[in-house]
């Protein structure tokens, strides 16, 4: 055996050689779809940058893409959102946002609509608003009002006329605001109201609010 030669010009063994090495490919393909993804694959896009698929309006504002943004316009007196198409329970989100106006905007999460209308019926948002002192990054909801805002001294960190990045983070009733790379808040929520529901993007009441969004990107921690 120790001086045998395999003579691959034969057509056999051309044969069982293309056999072997499409086994070996079949083999390494399965253990790489078996193998867990690493933290960053986990993050997925929740925006394509070019139109609104996986997301649903709710209200009668006006939501469109423009350079590769979600442009939400107040355009009635009522409130508006844009919520996902899926529910989440824990989870992290990064988006970019910017305020063209002063209108008050806010990620609403865990949240449900009253049948029809805009009202809603279970959830809380982290506030974004940059008028000073207005508590961007907040907590407010669960038909309680104010839950939580960030310290005094961080009021001046959102940029108001430019774009800023959000991070929050949701694990069960403990809320995380990131912005612009500085812990904002972090709060567990003694009174937590729904646990599961969609993500939704706000226009206040009033027609003021016009707000832009992108770079948005989840890592769903549900347990289902």
């Amino acid at each position: 055996m120790a001086g045998m030669r395999i003579d691959f010009t034969s057509p056999l063994s051309r044969s069982m050689a293309c056999a072997f090495l499409c086994g070996l490919l079949l083999s390494v393909g399965v253990n790489a779809q078996q193998r867990p993804k690493p933290p960053g694959e986990r993050w997925v896009e929740l925006f394509n940058g070019k139109d609104l698929a996986g997301w649903v309006p709710v209200g009668n504002e006006k939501w469109t893409v423009e350079d590769g943004a979600i442009h939400g316009q107040g355009v009635t007196k009522e409130y508006g959102y844009l919520r996902t198409d899926k529910e989440y329970q824990s989870f992290h989100l990064f988006l970019r946002f910017k305020t063209e106006a002063n209108g008050n905007s806010g990620v609403y999460f865990h949240t449900k609509f009253k049948p029809g209308t805009v009202d809603v019926s279970d959830g809380r948002q982290f506030e974004i608003d940059r008028v000073l002192g207005h508590h961007t990054c907040g907590v407010y909801g669960d038909n309680m009002g104010w839950k939580v805002w960030p310290a005094p001294e961080y009021e001046g960190l959102i940029r108001p006329t430019d774009w800023n990045d959000m991070l929050l983070k949701v694990e069960d009733n403990r809320y995380e605001c990131w912005l612009n790379g500085i812990k904002m808040l972090d709060f567990t929520d003694p009174k937590q109201g729904s646990k599961d529901g969609w993500i939704a993007l706000q226009l206040h009441s009033g027609g003021e609010g016009n707000m832009r969004f992108k770079d948005i990107r989840l890592l769903d921690l549900s347990r289902r």
